[in-house]
């Protein structure tokens, strides 16, 4: 699957940054194949390299950590805090064990841990894929509503791209 490298690249966007990130970004960027996600992701390092580390880290903070409205958790994004989500969360658990997917210190339904498992996973829950879209069009529209110029919005963007394939097929 080449969208693997573009699944895998788009969650390492969606990680907190840090010194040397985009430099990685970008040399992943090069081995994604072309369409509209990477042209996405290009956008989006265009505009995170005109920001310090410092900014970036801040613009990262603003619009995936501090705003519940935005945070990038897929099961949160559909269902809120309802026993679905908690469902979700414990499936995902298991899914990622069964790949030996470490979801790091976030919740497995983050959508970069999500992404990743999409990444490596044969035949994923297909509860995930049924609440993908909706989850990705919320994340979407809620943060164009707060902050329409906001670089990740091309994240998410490139994501719902890159996804079509995955989400199609099913």
């Amino acid at each position: 699957m080449g969208n693997a490298t573009l699944l895998e690249t788009l969650a390492l966007a969606l990680d907190y940054p840090m010194p040397g990130r985009l430099e990685e970004l970008w040399r992943r960027w090069i081995a994604c194949p072309r369409g509209p996600a990477k042209q996405k992701l290009e956008r989006f390092l265009r505009q995170v390299e005109e920001l310090s580390l410092g900014e970036w880290e801040e613009l990262y903070t603003r619009t995936l950590d501090l705003t519940p409205t935005t945070a990038p958790y897929v099961g949160f994004a559909v269902y809120g805090e309802s026993y679905q989500r908690g469902e979700l969360l414990a499936a995902l658990v298991r899914a990622f064990r069964e790949i030996n997917l470490d979801p790091g210190s976030e919740l497995p339904d983050h959508l970069a841990n999500v992404l990743r498992y999409l990444a490596r996973s044969e035949n994923p829950l297909p509860e995930l894929l049924e609440i993908l879209p909706k989850a990705l069009h919320e994340m979407h529209k809620t943060l164009k509503t707060l902050d329409a110029k906001n670089p990740y919005l091309l994240v998410l963007e490139g994501v719902q791209e890159a996804l079509q394939g995955v989400l199609a097929g099913r």
